[in-house]
């Protein structure tokens, strides 16, 4: 009785912990392959393809450190813009950014980031380059959320109403 007290104690308890999430919105007509790099020591996530029909939601590991871009159908598979992000980082906050470090040229895959309930805080630009994305490394571009849930917008266009 007790093993089946504890077990229920802890399946409410697993049910309860948020999940780390980036949902990505196409804001074109292009089908694009999204690819995941972890860091080192970091679990691997399958490529995923997205296209505008509907937001595509990718559940992240605990304490998930790396990065992701986007590859349009028919495109050589190179990193362009990155998605950057830290789940359950330090203080158990989500850290996160749009980084041009190796590609500032990829205007069309990779766009904004920001937390699912609110637009602030953003990284990134709906046209670049601007002053919210990582161009250098000593750049100070992250942003920081208590939030677990992302949005990452791809493609060319707005995600604000005109």
């Amino acid at each position: 009785m007790q093993f089946a007290t504890a077990l229920l104690a802890f399946a409410a308890t697993v049910s309860t912990v948020a999940a780390n999430t980036v949902t990505f919105w196409t804001l074109d007509d292009a089908t694009r392959t999204i690819i995941f790099t972890p860091s080192a020591g970091h679990a691997e996530i399958e490529s995923i393809t997205v296209n505008h029909k509907k937001n595509t939601t990718v559940t992240f590991p605990e304490g998930y450190i790396g990065n992701y871009y986007a590859v349009q159908e028919g495109a050589t598979a190179a990193p362009g813009m990155l998605g950057e992000v830290t789940f359950n980082g330090w203080n158990g906050l989500t850290y996160f950014d749009v980084s041009a470090i190796v590609n500032p040229a990829d205007h069309d895959n990779v766009k904004q980031m920001w937390p699912a309930s609110a637009l602030e805080p953003m990284s990134g630009c709906e046209v670049f380059p601007c002053n919210n994305a990582y161009y250098l490394p000593d750049d100070v571009q992250t942003k920081v959320t208590e939030e677990v849930d992302l949005i990452s917008t791809l493609g060319v266009g707005s995600a604000y109403p005109n």
